[in-house]
Parts: structure tokens; sequence; C-alpha cells
């Protein structure tokens, strides 16, 4: 977990984000360079270009493209999830949990459901719809940074619900939308505003 979540583009949430981001020169430049479209509805995969909330230079809540996931040495995106745990003190984390915190808006999160055979090998089953009780959009917390002049970004993930253990290990974490700008930003504290994460959610079986 985290590597897979829903855009509802219709949501009005969501409408007015992914249309500030599809008028950005920069989705623009990605387009031209990554030859892939910004997703605004749909599912959401690694790699896919979406829109993330992060401040502007002003230092002013605002809303970019950015590609999931940090390159790993091997030059290969496979740094999807950042562990909330450890994330301040991973080199790979620690700068961006200090001073360069995302947000990343979804309808939902995906996840699968995980078992182990006798043989002790996980499979997975039952695919589930997962999203903070009494809330229509899902903002889920990420760190992001820059790499060869665009931004990218991983999804923070934490220690499960009792009812979400039964399903995975992990789950993100996630705000309520009134500390969205708190937690993008750079100077407050990422471990005072993480105590307020959501943990109380509506799970749902869902097709695919």
């Amino acid at each position: 977990m985290c590597t897979r979540y829903a855009l509802e583009k219709d949501l009005p949430e969501l409408a007015d984000i992914t249309a500030f981001v599809s008028r950005s020169l920069l989705t623009q430049k990605f387009i031209d360079t990554h030859a892939r479209p910004l997703i605004t509805n749909g599912e959401v995969r690694p790699t896919d270009i979406v829109p993330v909330i992060a401040p502007n230079s002003k230092g002013q809540r605002s809303a970019f493209p950015m590609q999931w996931g940090f390159l790993a040495k091997d030059n290969k995106r496979t740094l999807f999830n950042a562990r909330v745990e450890t994330a301040g003190i991973k080199p790979t984390f620690k700068d961006a949990w200090m001073s360069h915190r995302c947000i990343i808006p979804a309808s939902y999160y995906y996840e699968w459901e995980h078992m182990k055979s006798i043989d002790g090998k996980v499979k997975t089953g039952q695919k589930y719809a997962v999203q903070p009780k009494g809330h229509t959009i899902t903002w889920l917390c990420g760190l992001y940074r820059i790499e060869e002049g665009y931004p990218v970004f991983v999804v923070l993930t934490k220690e499960p619900t009792a009812e979400l253990a039964k399903i995975h290990d992990r789950m993100p974490v996630m705000l309520p939308e009134n500390l969205i700008n708190d937690w993008i930003n750079p100077s407050s504290n990422p471990d005072e505003i993480i105590r307020y994460s959501l943990s109380d959610m509506v799970i749902e079986k869902a097709d695919g």
C-alpha cells in the first residue's frame, strides 16, 4: 500500500484542482517530454502523472502535475511509498519530510486482500475501495522532490487500523481537509500534524 487510487473529475473538490493543473505549462512540458498524459479521471497507477497539492514559489497553496514515484539508485522508479515512522530519518526521504510535503487528492484508494498460502507465499484476493468515513475526497499525505527538473512524489503509509489489518499490513496517511495548508507548510512540524490523521474508514468491495 498504496499503489492504486481513483480520481473522479466530476466531484466539485477535484474539478477545480484538475482544471487548474490541466492548464499548467508544466503539464504540457510533462506531456512533451514524457509522452504521457495527465491523469484526471479513473484509476491511478505508479509512474502516472497526476494533480498534487503543494506550495508555489510564494509559499501559497497551489496544485501541480507530479509523477508518482522517486527514482531509486538503479534509476528505476520503484519507490512509491514511504513509511511515516522512518521518513524523517531515511536519507531518501528526510529532506522532503522536513520541507517538501504534499497532498495527493483522490476519491478513494484501492487495496487488495493479502493472504498467505500453506507454503507461506502471499497471494492477493478481493479488491477493496477505501475512503475516510464521512468524506467525499481522500486527502493522501505525500512527500515530493524535483528530479531532472520535474516534480515527483511518494505516498506516506502507516500501521493499519484493526479492521484494515485484515486486508493489508499498511494503510496510507490521510488528513482532514482543514489540515492541508498546515501539512504542506514547510515551517510546520509534520510529527504534530500526523497525530490528526484519519483512521475511521468505509471499506467496500470493488471490481477489477
